[in-house]
């Protein structure tokens, strides 16, 4: 538990060293690359984009069942779907604000995103950082001892290059935490992902998407062991997204099911090589005031 205060203290304070640092960057005639992806979202993780100041984010993200799940299924169509529905608003062209609720666990979450620096078309700053974070709470009718077990959060930095107007990449480190977890599971796990996106046409983009978590859960009774077997499923995702200057839609297909993060990072039981993989779908509309 000291550990994730530690890390969480370096998630939140690291923004005013960084700003501090750019401060002297922004005040010469330097001009902005654009944004290294065109949606808030790539497949399963959030990207590095945020809006101007005063837009209004509506999003949509929907999960179908397995593929393989059975003929009667349509691939996965009629099987149990999951669902997410959510708004965001830039406070300032730096900060978004959100809220969302999702089908699975009656997930309430809220989230924010901070743009620390941001990539220059002179490569004076040659990669953008932005910070991800939320609050989630299971409003399930799940019974939990306290209050405050319902609760998760998940923080990610995202590193992102826009390469070439048509290649754009992002890595991104994280953090999952669970107030309460099953025995023989941890409260923290530490994760990477790998997002790509090259366009094919102007309104046409091809997406991969790799989410990895690191943290091995325990044996019961020898804190050293993993539990093969036990561990949450590496996510694998493609897609493909079309967008035009209010709205992105992605077709997605992927071995995961949750849509909030950190549900997927540290639970996730479908091995996308074992042919555990769906269709999913994210559709954004923006709104200027």
């Amino acid at each position: 538990m000291k550990n994730f205060k530690k890390i969480l203290c370096i998630f939140l304070f690291g923004p005013f060293l960084i700003f501090s640092q750019e401060k002297a960057q922004d005040t010469t005639a330097v001009k902005l690359e654009r944004a290294a992806f065109e949606s808030a979202w790539i497949i399963d993780n959030p990207t590095n984009v945020l809006y101007s100041k005063n837009t209004m984010e509506i999003q949509m993200a929907h999960r179908f069942g397995l593929i393989n799940g059975g003929t009667a299924d349509l691939a996965g169509i009629w099987a149990r779907s999951n669902i997410r529905i959510g708004v965001s608003y830039a406070i300032h062209d730096r900060l978004t604000l959100g809220f969302g609720t999702s089908k699975f666990n009656v997930l309430q979450d809220f989230n924010w995103k901070v743009a620390l620096l941001r990539q220059t078309r002179g490569n004076e700053m040659p990669v953008s950082v932005s910070y991800y974070g939320n609050f989630a709470i299971d409003a399930s009718n799940k019974r939990f001892a306290r209050k405050q077990d319902r609760y998760s959060y998940f923080h990610q930095l995202i590193i992102a290059k826009r390469f070439s107007p048509n290649f754009s990449m992002q890595i991104a480190p994280s953090i999952s935490h669970y107030n309460a977890v099953e025995p023989r599971v941890r409260n923290d796990m530490f994760g990477l992902a790998l997002s790509g996106r090259y366009k094919v046409s102007p309104q046409t983009a091809i997406l991969v998407d790799i989410s990895l978590p690191f943290t091995h859960h325990l044996f019961p009774d020898d804190a050293d062991r993993p539990i093969s077997g036990f561990d949450p499923e590496p996510g694998y995702g493609l897609g493909l997204e079309f967008r035009t200057s209010s709205h992105a839609f992605q077709l997605t297909f992927s071995n995961y099911q949750g849509i909030v993060p950190q549900t997927n990072y540290m639970y996730n039981t479908y091995d996308f090589f074992y042919g555990d993989f769906l269709i999913g779908f994210n559709i954004t509309r923006l709104y200027n005031f």
